[in-house]
C-alpha cells in the first residue's frame, strides 16, 4: 500500500466518526450477475454497513442504478444515516425520501431508437436493454461472445449518444447512455459540500465508472484530506486495481475488509 493510502486507512481507524465511506453497488456491495434485476447485496454487506453506520461520519452509496432500485436490492431501508445517490448522483435517497429529476429528452429519443439499432446491427438475441429511467444500458453478458458483441455495438452507441446529446459510460460488458453533467466523482464531491470537512474519505468500486470517484479521492488528498481507494477486484476490469490502494476479492473480500476496519 502507498504511504498516502496507509495514511487514509490509519486516519479512518483513529477517527472513524469523522470519516465518510463511499461505495459503488454492483460488483462492489453486490456480486455481478447475468440479469441486473436479479442482483442483490452480498448476504453480509447490509449487516456490515448497519454495524458501521453509528461509528462513522457518513455512509454513501453512489451507483448507476436508480436510487430506489439500489435501496430495494440492497435492503438498505433500515440503515440510519445511509444516503444513496442513484444515476451517478442525479437521484438521491435519504431517510425514505427520494428525489428524482426529470430525464432529458434525449433519453426518450434513445429509448425509441435503440431496439431498431440493435436489430439492424445484427446484435445477438441475448443482447438486452436495461431501462433505468434516467439512462439506458445495453448489456451483452448473456451472449456467447460478450466482448465481441459489445465491441461491435460500440461505434453505433457512440453515434446514438452524440445524436441524442447523451454521454457514453462503458462498464463490465455493458455500455450505458446517460445524461451529461454528473459522474461518481462529482457526486462524491457534491455530497461532501456543506458537511463538516471529513477526517478521511474511503471509496470502494469495481468498474470504469468508479474511476471518477478515485479521481475525487486523489483531489481530496491533494487538498489535505486523507483518502483510501479500494478496488473490488475482478478479471473483467483491471483499471481500478492499478489505481487502488487496496484490492479485495470482490464483494466477499470487501465485506471482510469492512468487518475488520473497526472493532
Amino acid at each position: 500500500m502507498s504511504a498516502v493510502g496507509a495514511d487514509g486507512l490509519n486516519t479512518i481507524r483513529k477517527d472513524p466518526r469523522g470519516a465518510v465511506l463511499g461505495f459503488d453497488f454492483d460488483g462492489t456491495l453486490a456480486p455481478i450477475v447475468d440479469d441486473p434485476a436479479a442482483a442483490r447485496a452480498h448476504p453480509r454487506a447490509t449487516q456490515t454497513l448497519a454495524r458501521l453506520a453509528p461509528h462513522v461520519g457518513a455512509l454513501v452509496i453512489i451507483t448507476g442504478r436508480p436510487a430506489a432500485v439500489a435501496v430495494e436490492y440492497g435492503g438498505f431501508e433500515g440503515i440510519d444515516g445511509l444516503v444513496v445517490l442513484g444515476q451517478y448522483g442525479l437521484e438521491r435517497w435519504e431517510a425514505g425520501t427520494l428525489t428524482v429529476p426529470e430525464p432529458p429528452p434525449g433519453v426518450a429519443e434513445a429509448r425509441a431508437k435503440l431496439p431498431e439499432i440493435l436489430k439492424a446491427s445484427g446484435a445477438p438475441p441475448e443482447t438486452f436493454i436495461e431501462d433505468k429511467g434516467q439512462a439506458l444500458a445495453v448489456h451483452t453478458r448473456r451472449c456467447a461472445e460478450p466482448q465481441v458483441a459489445l465491441d461491435r455495438l460500440r461505434s453505433l452507441l457512440d453515434a446514438l449518444a452524440e445524436r441524442t446529446g447523451l454521454a457514453v459510460e462503458p462498464g463490465r460488458l455493458v455500455i450505458e447512455l446517460r445524461p451529461h453533467g454528473m459522474d461518481k466523482g462529482l457526486a462524491l464531491r457534491t455530497f461532501l459540500e456543506g458537511r463538516t470537512p471529513p477526517s478521511a474519505v474511503l471509496y470502494a468500486g469495481d468498474d470504469l465508472g468508479d474511476l471518477a470517484a478515485f479521481d475525487a479521492v486523489d483531489e481530496l488528498r491533494a487538498e489535505g484530506t486523507p483518502g483510501l481507494k479500494v478496488c473490488s477486484g475482478s478479471a473483467e476490469v483491471t483499471a481500478l486495481a492499478e489505481r487502488a490502494d487496496i484490492v479485495v476479492d470482490g464483494p466477499e473480500g470487501l465485506v471482510d475488509f469492512l468487518d475488520a476496519l473497526l472493532p
